[in-house]
């Protein structure tokens, strides 16, 4: 959780070929902050340890409830220097606001990755539109059982339809091998890391490293 620890992963991960890192940097207490200090000692950490990989940061409502205080937040991210600035963050289409954290993003050179949780948030981003400054798709499956998660995915990824941005498909705990695997099969981008699942894909044993659970998904 902290810089150094995801410095480390970062390096090792990128040798590997991942060209983009989701992190939710987090302050001296352990507590996930939006506080730009924090954003940007965690991102200089990883761009000095993975100089040409993406680094993506959250703004998540659980971070930080109020949409208002997120976009300002956000805004002092665009004082950072180029090396302590994400290249993009996470915004999740079914929290109160989330048009309003796009704009202050694209205001300040922060690309978009928006966050598709259900069919729902589908249909209401298809009737909305990509905001500017959108990178990608994040459809984010969390129905955890395995025997459905992939079942969930086909439906989420239905209601998106085509739409002028890249798809990012990943699950969650028992789910995200399962969904990793279909995402392979139909040729969409995908990810694996420990805000995904901390087990390796036979679910017998807690994983060390993200380092270890990329080395899984390479192998499968």
């Amino acid at each position: 959780m902290t810089p150094r620890d995801l410095a480390r992963d970062a390096r090792v991960v990128a040798a590997m070929g991942v060209r983009s890192l989701h992190v939710h940097p987090r302050d001296q207490d352990g507590r996930e902050s939006l506080d730009a200090g924090t954003i940007g000692a965690v991102t200089s950490a990883i761009r000095a340890a993975a100089p040409r990989t993406e680094v993506g940061v959250t703004t998540a409502r659980w971070v930080e409830p109020d949409p208002v205080a997120r976009t300002e937040s956000i805004g002092r991210w665009g004082r950072l220097p180029a090396h302590a600035r994400p290249d993009v963050a996470s915004v999740n289409v079914h929290e109160h606001g989330w048009q309003r954290v796009c704009a202050a993003l694209e205001a300040v050179g922060i690309g978009v990755e928006l966050g598709v949780w259900t069919s729902g948030d589908a249909v209401q981003l298809k009737k909305a539109g990509l905001p500017k400054g959108t990178v990608r798709v994040v459809a984010e499956v969390t129905v955890t059982a395995p025997d459905i998660a992939v079942v969930e995915a086909r439906r989420i990824l239905k209601a998106l339809g085509s739409v002028p941005a890249p798809i990012l498909l990943h699950g969650e705990d028992a789910g995200a091998w399962p969904v990793l695997e279909y995402a392979r099969r139909i040729d969409l981008d995908t990810r694996i890391g420990f805000e995904d699942t901390l087990e390796g894909p036979d679910g017998t044993r807690r994983a060390v490293s993200n380092e270890e659970l990329v080395r899984h998904a390479l192998a499968r």
